[in-house]
Protein backbone atom coordinates (compact mmCIF):
# COMPACT_ATOMS: atom_id res chain seq x y z
CA UNK A 1 0.00 0.00 0.00
CA UNK A 2 1.42 3.26 -1.30
CA UNK A 3 -0.24 5.19 1.28
CA UNK A 4 -0.36 3.61 4.69
CA UNK A 5 -0.26 5.13 7.33
CA UNK A 6 -0.78 8.70 5.81
CA UNK A 7 -3.74 11.42 6.16
CA UNK A 8 -5.20 12.77 3.04
CA UNK A 9 -7.70 16.25 2.82
CA UNK A 10 -9.73 15.91 -0.18
CA UNK A 11 -11.57 19.36 -0.99
CA UNK A 12 -14.73 18.35 -3.03
CA UNK A 13 -14.21 15.23 -2.13
CA UNK A 14 -18.08 14.36 -2.33
CA UNK A 15 -18.13 13.42 -5.75
CA UNK A 16 -16.94 13.09 -9.34
CA UNK A 17 -13.18 13.38 -9.68
CA UNK A 18 -12.84 13.91 -5.75
CA UNK A 19 -14.50 10.87 -5.02
CA UNK A 20 -12.68 8.68 -7.27
CA UNK A 21 -9.32 10.51 -5.73
CA UNK A 22 -10.75 9.84 -2.19
CA UNK A 23 -11.09 5.99 -3.30
CA UNK A 24 -8.24 5.40 -4.40
CA UNK A 25 -6.47 6.78 -1.63
CA UNK A 26 -7.99 4.49 0.71
CA UNK A 27 -7.75 1.80 -0.81
CA UNK A 28 -3.49 2.05 -1.14
CA UNK A 29 -3.61 2.85 2.50
CA UNK A 30 -4.75 6.22 3.30
CA UNK A 31 -7.11 7.85 5.77
CA UNK A 32 -9.45 10.50 4.20
CA UNK A 33 -10.82 13.40 5.13
CA UNK A 34 -14.03 14.32 2.42
CA UNK A 35 -14.63 18.46 2.69
CA UNK A 36 -17.47 19.35 0.89
CA UNK A 37 -20.00 22.12 0.96
CA UNK A 38 -22.60 19.47 0.72
CA UNK A 39 -22.28 17.61 4.16
CA UNK A 40 -25.07 15.22 3.19
CA UNK A 41 -22.65 13.99 0.49
CA UNK A 42 -19.57 14.27 2.02
CA UNK A 43 -21.26 11.67 4.90
CA UNK A 44 -21.96 9.37 2.19
CA UNK A 45 -18.76 9.46 0.55
CA UNK A 46 -16.95 9.05 4.06
CA UNK A 47 -18.90 5.88 5.01
CA UNK A 48 -17.88 4.59 1.55
CA UNK A 49 -14.28 5.07 2.58
CA UNK A 50 -15.35 3.52 5.91
CA UNK A 51 -16.30 0.51 4.52
CA UNK A 52 -12.68 -0.01 2.59
CA UNK A 53 -11.43 -0.23 6.41
CA UNK A 54 -9.99 3.18 6.27
CA UNK A 55 -10.58 5.98 8.78
CA UNK A 56 -12.83 9.01 7.58
CA UNK A 57 -13.85 12.40 8.62
CA UNK A 58 -16.69 14.65 6.52
CA UNK A 59 -16.25 18.61 6.95
CA UNK A 60 -18.72 20.71 5.89
CA UNK A 61 -16.17 23.23 4.48
CA UNK A 62 -16.93 26.71 2.47
CA UNK A 63 -12.94 26.99 0.50
CA UNK A 64 -13.79 30.70 0.34
CA UNK A 65 -13.58 31.52 4.16
CA UNK A 66 -10.11 30.99 5.39
CA UNK A 67 -11.46 31.17 8.98
CA UNK A 68 -13.38 27.89 8.27
CA UNK A 69 -10.60 26.60 6.18
CA UNK A 70 -7.96 26.96 9.37
CA UNK A 71 -10.91 25.48 11.82
CA UNK A 72 -11.65 22.29 9.64
CA UNK A 73 -7.94 21.91 9.15
CA UNK A 74 -7.32 22.14 13.32
CA UNK A 75 -10.09 19.31 13.76
CA UNK A 76 -8.58 17.25 11.75
CA UNK A 77 -5.39 17.93 13.33
CA UNK A 78 -7.28 16.87 16.47
CA UNK A 79 -8.76 13.98 15.29
CA UNK A 80 -6.69 12.18 13.10
CA UNK A 81 -3.40 14.00 14.37
CA UNK A 82 -2.10 15.12 11.41
CA UNK A 83 -2.15 15.89 7.48
CA UNK A 84 0.23 14.34 4.80
CA UNK A 85 -1.76 15.01 1.97
CA UNK A 86 -3.90 18.32 0.36
CA UNK A 87 -5.58 17.33 -2.57
CA UNK A 88 -7.27 21.02 -3.65
CA UNK A 89 -10.17 19.64 -6.05
CA UNK A 90 -13.24 22.19 -4.94
CA UNK A 91 -13.84 24.26 -7.98
CA UNK A 92 -16.87 25.81 -10.14
CA UNK A 93 -17.18 26.83 -13.46
CA UNK A 94 -19.65 29.96 -14.64
CA UNK A 95 -19.25 30.05 -17.83
CA UNK A 96 -20.09 33.29 -19.87
CA UNK A 97 -18.47 35.58 -22.92
CA UNK A 98 -16.12 37.71 -21.59
CA UNK A 99 -18.63 41.10 -23.05
CA UNK A 100 -21.03 39.10 -20.80
CA UNK A 101 -19.67 38.03 -18.08
CA UNK A 102 -20.68 40.01 -14.55
CA UNK A 103 -18.42 40.38 -11.70
CA UNK A 104 -20.22 38.28 -9.68
CA UNK A 105 -19.73 35.30 -12.17
CA UNK A 106 -15.69 36.39 -12.33
CA UNK A 107 -15.73 36.95 -8.46
CA UNK A 108 -17.15 33.24 -7.68
CA UNK A 109 -15.07 31.24 -9.77
CA UNK A 110 -12.08 32.95 -8.76
CA UNK A 111 -13.13 32.49 -5.00
CA UNK A 112 -13.33 29.30 -4.89
CA UNK A 113 -10.81 28.20 -7.72
CA UNK A 114 -8.05 30.20 -6.47
CA UNK A 115 -8.79 31.78 -3.74
CA UNK A 116 -9.95 28.68 -2.16
CA UNK A 117 -6.79 26.85 -3.12
CA UNK A 118 -4.36 29.54 -1.78
CA UNK A 119 -6.49 29.08 1.67
CA UNK A 120 -6.15 25.72 1.99
CA UNK A 121 -2.52 25.52 1.06
CA UNK A 122 -1.90 28.09 3.84
CA UNK A 123 -3.96 26.50 6.24
CA UNK A 124 -1.78 22.95 5.99
CA UNK A 125 1.47 24.66 5.35
CA UNK A 126 2.31 25.13 9.08
CA UNK A 127 1.92 21.38 10.65
CA UNK A 128 3.37 20.17 6.99
CA UNK A 129 6.69 22.47 7.72
CA UNK A 130 6.38 21.29 11.00
CA UNK A 131 6.34 17.66 10.54
CA UNK A 132 8.61 18.60 7.27
CA UNK A 133 6.70 16.58 5.17
CA UNK A 134 3.54 16.69 2.53
CA UNK A 135 2.36 16.21 -0.67
CA UNK A 136 0.12 18.81 -1.97
CA UNK A 137 -1.67 18.37 -5.11
CA UNK A 138 -4.21 20.95 -6.75
CA UNK A 139 -6.80 20.27 -9.80
CA UNK A 140 -5.92 22.63 -12.36
CA UNK A 141 -6.98 21.95 -16.14
CA UNK A 142 -6.14 22.18 -19.96
CA UNK A 143 -8.24 25.23 -20.12
CA UNK A 144 -5.82 27.11 -17.47
CA UNK A 145 -3.35 25.97 -20.57
CA UNK A 146 -4.77 26.96 -23.26
CA UNK A 147 -7.89 29.21 -22.68
CA UNK A 148 -11.13 28.66 -23.77
CA UNK A 149 -14.68 30.60 -25.54
CA UNK A 150 -16.85 31.53 -22.53
CA UNK A 151 -14.31 30.70 -20.01
CA UNK A 152 -12.21 33.58 -18.83
CA UNK A 153 -13.04 33.32 -15.17
CA UNK A 154 -12.13 29.41 -15.04
CA UNK A 155 -8.98 29.76 -17.14
CA UNK A 156 -8.02 32.80 -15.12
CA UNK A 157 -8.41 30.82 -12.04
CA UNK A 158 -6.69 27.54 -13.11
CA UNK A 159 -3.91 29.44 -14.80
CA UNK A 160 -3.78 31.28 -11.06
CA UNK A 161 -3.25 27.91 -9.71
CA UNK A 162 -0.52 26.21 -11.84
CA UNK A 163 1.82 29.74 -11.32
CA UNK A 164 0.79 29.84 -7.48
CA UNK A 165 1.12 25.62 -7.17
CA UNK A 166 5.18 26.79 -8.88
CA UNK A 167 5.63 29.33 -6.07
CA UNK A 168 4.72 27.26 -3.34
CA UNK A 169 6.66 24.60 -4.35
CA UNK A 170 9.93 26.72 -4.67
CA UNK A 171 8.94 27.77 -1.30
CA UNK A 172 8.46 24.91 0.55
CA UNK A 173 10.81 22.25 -1.08
CA UNK A 174 13.55 22.79 1.67
CA UNK A 175 10.98 21.51 3.90
CA UNK A 176 10.41 18.27 1.96
CA UNK A 177 6.84 18.90 1.05
CA UNK A 178 6.20 18.62 -2.51
CA UNK A 179 3.55 20.57 -4.82
CA UNK A 180 2.57 19.88 -8.14
CA UNK A 181 -0.94 19.88 -10.39
CA UNK A 182 -3.00 17.69 -12.24
CA UNK A 183 -4.57 19.26 -15.72
CA UNK A 184 -7.56 17.25 -16.52
CA UNK A 185 -9.32 17.28 -19.81
CA UNK A 186 -12.70 16.15 -20.80
CA UNK A 187 -13.29 13.54 -17.92
CA UNK A 188 -16.72 12.00 -17.81
CA UNK A 189 -18.16 12.89 -15.21
CA UNK A 190 -22.03 14.23 -14.91
CA UNK A 191 -21.62 17.91 -16.42
CA UNK A 192 -20.36 15.68 -19.80
CA UNK A 193 -22.62 13.40 -19.62
CA UNK A 194 -25.47 16.46 -20.65
CA UNK A 195 -23.98 17.38 -23.75
CA UNK A 196 -24.75 17.18 -26.94
CA UNK A 197 -24.06 14.40 -28.88
CA UNK A 198 -22.93 17.03 -31.54
CA UNK A 199 -20.86 18.66 -28.43
CA UNK A 200 -19.27 15.41 -27.64
CA UNK A 201 -18.25 14.37 -31.25
CA UNK A 202 -16.22 18.13 -31.65
CA UNK A 203 -14.59 17.08 -28.19
CA UNK A 204 -13.37 13.91 -29.89
CA UNK A 205 -12.08 15.64 -32.80
CA UNK A 206 -9.47 17.37 -30.70
CA UNK A 207 -8.55 14.44 -28.57
CA UNK A 208 -5.90 11.96 -30.33
CA UNK A 209 -6.90 9.20 -27.98
CA UNK A 210 -10.72 9.79 -29.18
CA UNK A 211 -12.06 9.40 -25.72
CA UNK A 212 -12.87 11.00 -22.81
CA UNK A 213 -10.76 10.26 -19.48
CA UNK A 214 -12.23 8.74 -16.32
CA UNK A 215 -12.36 10.23 -13.21
CA UNK A 216 -9.86 7.41 -12.30
CA UNK A 217 -7.64 8.44 -14.96
CA UNK A 218 -7.15 11.56 -12.72
CA UNK A 219 -7.19 9.80 -9.14
CA UNK A 220 -4.08 7.39 -10.55
CA UNK A 221 -1.93 10.19 -11.59
CA UNK A 222 -2.72 11.83 -7.87
CA UNK A 223 -1.92 8.26 -6.17
CA UNK A 224 1.85 9.20 -8.14
CA UNK A 225 1.96 12.39 -6.83
CA UNK A 226 0.80 11.82 -3.50
CA UNK A 227 3.27 8.50 -2.74
CA UNK A 228 7.18 8.60 -2.72
CA UNK A 229 7.40 7.46 -5.93
CA UNK A 230 7.17 11.22 -6.80
CA UNK A 231 9.68 12.41 -4.69
CA UNK A 232 11.82 14.59 -6.93
CA UNK A 233 8.93 15.72 -8.58
CA UNK A 234 7.51 19.59 -7.56
CA UNK A 235 6.45 22.30 -9.34
CA UNK A 236 5.00 20.54 -12.02
CA UNK A 237 1.42 20.40 -14.13
CA UNK A 238 0.63 16.80 -15.47
CA UNK A 239 -1.38 17.15 -17.85
CA UNK A 240 -4.19 14.14 -18.16
CA UNK A 241 -6.10 14.57 -21.37
CA UNK A 242 -5.66 11.88 -24.20
CA UNK A 243 -3.15 14.00 -25.21
CA UNK A 244 -5.25 17.16 -26.43
CA UNK A 245 -2.58 19.69 -25.01
CA UNK A 246 1.17 19.25 -25.43
CA UNK A 247 3.36 21.49 -24.12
Amino acid sequence: MRLKGKVALITGGARGIGKAIAVVFAREGADVVIADVNLGLALQAASEIESLGRKALALELDVTDYTKVEEGVNKILDKLGKVDILVNNAGITKDNLLLRMSQAEWNAVINVNLKGTFNCIKAVSRPMVKQRSGKIISIASIIGLMGNWGQANYAASKAGIIALTKTVAKELASRNINANCVAPGFIQTDMTAKLADEVKRKMMEAIPMAKLGTPEDVANVCLFLASEESGYITGQTLTVDGGMVMV
